[in-house]
């Protein structure tokens, strides 16, 4: 028996479909090198322009001359140091909860979570649009598995009403791909009728949302006992790495004891926790950075109208532009990267087939005139994509 590689690479290709990393060779920031080119980029999670804040920088270098650089092994063994035990606490006063656990990954605290909290003869209840990582962690977990139609409360009830087990519903709380809000106080309302739990993935709502920056449970007035199981990532709004689930005492023990991703990971370098204590910080106290985003994602959805482009309701950083076809998609960022512009093209299986779109993404760290750019050069490409047949569904 032989893999036949080359011919699964061929079909991608011929679908619109194969993927290429982009070289970086600048740091974050909306003015940046890819491939030897000089682009405007409209594509980094980076929402709050602190990947890149020399504070930030400075607490790096200043924990790695003091804690080295790298964890050394487990947290259960000897890696969990200092740093990391102090940025817990910190992010456990940001959520207002007990207590918060470190993960070197997003994907790690999501996997960790679910396979932690739910197992044979259990239930897990997840929106269809949830991000791959909650998906994943759901069908590992060994727990009846089901998806609930997107954002519909209704459709959660009726897979809760044939729930077994404990039960555990999952949702993003900002889909990363349409950029849209989880509708948590319904959903919420569903799962605390059946005696079931809400966990929420908000690594995109972190930061941009809510009056102190707290995410989507923020925004929506929420706490612990309507949400008793909350996912932060650091690598977007944070600007760092890593991620963090918060909760109660039981849960995040619950999470050291036998959450498998957690035990048997070596942790973080704690200079990344210091680098991650002095962004939470500026997260905190620089409230001018989301209110700057906000005006420039207001500015682009006014300025999109009126070009006619096809948006997704959404309030957040992420303004996709819906285009169709995986071709098209690929061809208008191509088109865009040509005017100097930086923009991904999203295609399935990462969305649904037919409704492929360039996924535009927002930071503090932009500027009206560049969001003027944008717009400007949008208008120039979408209408000469317009005038073009559409010759691939």
């Amino acid at each position: 028996m032989t893999f036949d590689l080359a011919s699964r690479l061929a079909a991608r290709r011929a679908e619109h479909l194969y993927r290429q990393r982009p070289l970086l060779q600048t740091p974050q920031g909306p003015d940046v090198m890819v491939d030897g080119e000089r682009l405007l980029a409209f594509s980094s999670n980076d929402y709050l322009g602190l990947a890149n804040h020399p504070e930030v920088i400075a607490a790096m270098q200043q924990g790695a001359a003091k804690w080295g650089v790298g964890g050394g092994a487990s947290h259960l063994v000897i890696g969990h140091v200092t740093p990391h035990h102090e940025l817990e606490e910190a992010l456990a006063d940001f959520t207002g909860r007990p207590r918060a656990l470190l993960f070197s990954t997003g994907y790690m605290a999501n996997l960790a979570a679910v396979t932690a909290l739910v197992g044979q003869g259990d239930t897990v209840l997840e929106d269809r649009l949830n991000h791959a990582s909650l998906l994943d962690a759901g069908l590992l977990s060994g727990a009846r598995f089901s998806r609930y139609l997107h954002n519909d409360a209704g459709s959660l009830g009726k897979r809760l009403d044939k729930a077994v087990g404990n039960t555990l519903v999952v949702t993003d709380g900002v889909f990363s791909m349409d950029g849209d809000l989880a509708d948590l106080p319904a959903i919420c309302a569903e799962a605390r009728q059946r005696d079931a739990w809400v966990m929420v993935d908000d690594a995109h709502g972190f930061g941009p949302l809510g009056a102190a920056g707290g995410g989507v449970v923020e925004h929506f007035g929420l706490g612990i006992d309507e949400v008793p199981v909350l996912v932060g990532t650091l690598g977007k709004a944070f600007g760092t790495a890593g991620a963090f689930v918060a909760g109660s005492e039981a849960l995040i023990e619950t999470l050291i004891q036998f959450a498998r991703p957690y035990i048997y990971t070596t942790s973080q370098p704690p200079a990344v926790a210091c680098a991650t204590l002095k962004s939470l910080e500026l997260l905190r106290r620089e409230n001018w950075r989301r209110e700057h985003l906000n005006r420039l994602i207001a500015r682009f959805r006014q300025g999109a109208a009126e070009i006619g482009l096809s948006l997704m309701d959404s309030p957040t950083p992420i303004q996709p532009i819906l285009v169709g076809s995986s071709e098209r998609a690929l061809k208008l960022s191509a088109v865009l990267r040509e005017r100097g512009l930086l923009v991904g093209a999203i295609r399935p299986p990462t969305v649904p087939a037919g409704s492929a779109r360039l996924r535009v993404t927002f930071s503090a760290a932009h500027s009206e005139a560049q969001v003027e750019r944008l717009l400007d050069i949008l208008a120039e490409c979408w209408n000469r994509l317009a005038e073009e047949p559409e010759t691939d569904a």
